[in-house]
């Protein structure tokens, strides 16, 4: 698939069909996502897939909706503070790289017939207890991934002459 038409096609899913995804989509999006820039190359993030009942469990009680339980699994995705890249007006870079790698791991997902969607609105602080994270470590977003059960809802965009100035 070009890569116009993949990001194109690539939606936020918020329903799943109740099958597993294979380890080798898995294992390839992963791939895609270590190879995810980031400043001064410090790779600042950890992933942990959430898949065992027992997790997803957890994990649905920190963002509480409906269609987010119908995910087979979880990723949460993390900035590890100690080791994001700051500039030298103090801007860490954590933000952003994760924001990179997510990106990847969504597109990789996409292009295996995978759906993802980024979920940002959830309970952090909770996240973190439930999952014993570290204090360098900040779970910045969540994305389900599976089989979509659903379809792609038709997405508003800026015309390209409101984005370029």
């Amino acid at each position: 698939m070009d890569f116009l038409k993949l990001v194109k096609n690539r939606y936020s899913c918020r329903t799943y069909e109740p099958r597993n995804v294979e380890k080798e989509k898995l294992d390839y999006v992963f791939e895609c996502v270590r190879f995810a820039p980031s400043a001064v190359n410090r790779q600042p993030w950890r992933f942990r897939i959430v898949e065992s009942d027992a997790d997803r469990t957890l994990l649905q009680r920190c963002y509480n909706r409906e269609w987010f339980t119908t995910a087979p699994l979880y990723v949460i995705a993390s900035v590890l503070h100690d080791e994001e890249w700051v500039r030298t007006d103090g801007k860490a870079h954590g933000d952003i790289d994760i924001a990179i790698a997510v990106e990847h791991l969504c597109l990789a997902a996409a292009e295996q017939g995978l759906s993802t969607c980024w979920v940002c609105n959830f309970d952090a602080t909770l996240c973190k207890q439930l999952f014993l994270l570290g204090d360098n470590e900040e779970p910045a977003v969540l994305i389900p991934i599976g089989y979509p059960a659903d379809e792609p809802k038709q997405k508003k965009r800026k015309a390209i002459e409101e984005i370029i100035g």
